[in-house]
């Protein structure tokens, strides 16, 4: 009885297991992993130039570039997760001047996290709920469509917050804007402790509170 427990709970652990995956890569290689929309996606990044785009595919598609091949020897892209899901992590020892420069392309509607120390991060026609986090650089987030969100929580500890699509441009220190609406869809949250926070959109939805 034991022996057919034993097989029974490896047998549901195997399936459990079975889509989950990873893949890793070397920067200047590119890294190709399926990714379904409305999936949820964690960014654990060293300092780099980072841009993530929304497209119409079902799948997570990774570029990125350096300044010379030995420092992208030494930055690796690991995805791991399944198609509802998954952590994309940057790591490796670089010099300063790198000018290490990451594009994540992945589906357009996508709940989405992002850590990183320093550099800037771009996010371009991302539908879904953002939580970004930078210790020193610049967030940009854009989108050509109406924003449908139901919380907006911006802040800079020292530097400036802009969001023209909602007369916002403040700066110095503890610069910040929040917005919410009652019949919006997502949540977004930005802190960068020095730097900037730039929220652009032709349209907006709700007003500042």
């Amino acid at each position: 009885m034991k022996i057919l427990w034993v097989a029974a709970t490896a047998a549901l652990l195997a399936c459990n297991l079975s889509g989950f995956g990873q893949t890793e890569v070397d920067c200047g290689q590119t890294l190709d992993a399926p990714l379904h929309a409305r999936a949820s996606l964690t960014i654990d990044s060293r300092p780099a130039a980072l841009e993530i785009a929304g497209t119409d595919k079902e799948s997570i598609h990774v570029t990125c570039t350096a300044d010379d091949s030995a420092t992208a020897q030494r930055v690796r892209l690991r995805f791991s997760g399944t198609p509802d899901g998954g952590d994309l992590t940057v790591t490796g020892h670089y010099g300063k001047n790198n000018n290490l420069r990451i594009r994540v392309e992945v589906p357009r509607k996508l709940n989405l996290r992002v850590s990183m120390g320093a550099g800037e991060v771009k996010v371009e026609e991302i539908a879904g709920d953002k939580d970004i986090d930078l210790y020193a650089g610049q967030i940009s987030i854009a989108s050509a469509r109406p924003w449908d969100y139901r919380s907006v929580d911006l802040s800079v500890d020292i530097g400036e917050v802009k969001a023209p699509a909602y007369g916002a441009d403040k700066g110095g220190f503890f610069p910040s804007f929040t917005k919410k609406t009652a019949d919006g869809e997502y949540g977004l949250h930005a802190h960068v402790i020095t730097g900037e926070i730039d929220l652009l959109s032709r349209n907006a939805r709700g007003s500042a509170e």
